[in-house]
């Protein structure tokens, strides 16, 4: 069996991953977090690729708090850069191909027509920074790479989602951003992506969301009229929330080279809701 090193295999992509492949005839995991594996040194990610030898590396580690990396900037460069460029190097020296996850962060957000893998990058956050450079060495250290840019994840862990519903359960009324447009984007599907590519040679840079777009006022209107809450959406501007990070205005990422270079189609955010919901409960 082929051998996949996933690395913060306890996210909600890691364990979107695992599920996919659970009974998987042609995959082995070897599931790592950062108590099996500091992707920050570069000794300890040679050894480790070293030993297993894996026929590809799944990097869905990263430091994604993006308050937080505002004011822990080292931190956030050597998770989201240092750790992919170790990633990278190690796995070329095995021989093995590279998914590197990334972000819409990348992009400044001022855009009003959704971004294609080719536009020009300009992050406006520590965090879409240290993203981008993450993108940038994995470019400069591999030549059997995916990077695939998402957005507005969700799946098994803390997200948006899970946040509303326990809002909901004691609040009448709760207060959502409505001028942040994005693709709400199912962890599962984003896992089928990543298989549909794995066994190619299909190299490069991509963007993975599922399709269509809303706001996250229209995002939690619609997880709480498919959970059955009464719960009123207030929307508010980007202003009033005042978040610390400035946070995109527009997310929405076009999948324009899985449409044109696979048979690869995500579902539309609505149907991929009403799935995790459906999971759920």
């Amino acid at each position: 069996m082929k051998k996949l090193i996933i690395t913060g295999c306890n996210g909600q992509l890691g364990r979107a991953i695992r599920v996919l492949l659970k009974d998987s005839m042609e995959y082995e995991c070897v599931n790592t977090d950062v108590d099996e594996l500091d992707i920050t040194d570069i000794d300890a990610v040679m050894r480790f690729v070293n030993e297993i030898k894996p026929y590809a590396v799944i990097n869905c580690a990263a430091y994604t708090a993006v308050d937080k990396c505002e004011t822990d900037q080292e931190a956030a460069f050597r998770i989201n850069a240092i750790g992919p460029r170790n990633l990278a190097i190690a796995a070329t020296s095995v021989n093995a191909k590279l998914v590197h996850i990334s972000t819409d962060y990348v992009f400044s957000g001022d855009s009003s027509t959704p971004y294609v893998e080719t536009d020009i990058p300009g992050p406006r956050t520590a965090y879409g920074s240290t993203k981008l450079a993450g993108e940038q060495f994995v470019q400069q250290f591999s030549d059997r790479y995916f990077i695939i840019r998402t957005a507005w994840l969700y799946g098994d862990g803390k997200n948006f989602v899970k946040t509303m519903l326990r809002l909901s359960e004691d609040h009448d009324v709760i207060t959502v951003v409505n001028d942040q447009f994005g693709s709400p984007t199912s962890a599962s599907e984003l896992a089928k992506a990543i298989l549909c590519l794995l066994p190619t040679d299909n190299y490069g840079l991509f963007h993975g969301t599922c399709e269509g777009s809303c706001s996250w006022a229209d995002f939690a209107a619609e997880i709480f009229r498919l959970a059955g809450k009464k719960t009123v959406v207030k929307p508010v501007t980007t202003e009033e929330y005042n978040a610390p990070a400035p946070r995109p205005k527009y997310s929405i990422l076009e999948n324009r080279m899985f449409k044109l270079t696979t048979n690869f189609m995500f579902a539309d955010w609505h149907d991929a809701i009403a799935e995790y919901m459906r999971a759920l409960g």
